[in-house]
């Protein structure tokens, strides 16, 4: 479900037109997970004046108010993405840094049992794999390493 205007101001933020322009961005992007160069970039390509500063300063916002998640993968590329209802996992390319969702049952439920072993209740988790994906130029990095 899309964020309103009036759900920016239950978190505390003005509305805005860099806020406006982030917020629609984020939400309509094919790409599901995007860091704040991406952001800006595109803000750019659109004709809006918005500073790179102006978009991490929202993005911060955003995820302090608990509409974006910020993920950190190990190439030190973070990404954001509107905050969901549903868990998910996170599988990464180390060459393009494509971001591809997934979700497994068997998965999760193995995670459960491991923490039942050692005496844990679960109660959150992050799981991010790590490999090459398809496309020619990244298998060709792969076969390189």
């Amino acid at each position: 479900m899309p964020i309103s205007n009036q759900d920016l101001r239950k978190a505390g933020l003005k509305v805005t037109l860099p806020r406006i322009k982030i917020l629609e961005l984020l939400e309509n992007s094919k790409q599901h997970h995007l860091s704040a160069e991406d952001i800006y970039k595109t803000l750019l390509d659109q004709g809006e004046d918005v500073g790179l500063a102006t978009v991490y300063r929202v993005l911060t916002q955003f995820e302090a108010a608990g509409i974006i998640q910020r993920h950190h993968f190990e190439n030190n590329h973070s990404v954001f993405e509107i905050m969901q209802d549903d868990h998910h996992d996170h599988i990464v390319c180390q060459n393009c840094n494509k971001v591809m969702e997934f979700h497994n049952d068997v998965i999760e439920n193995e995670q459960h049992e491991v923490a039942k072993k050692f005496g844990f209740e679960l109660t959150g988790h992050s799981l991010n794999l790590y490999g090459y994906c398809d496309a020619q130029e990244c298998q060709e990095a792969f076969r390189k390493k």
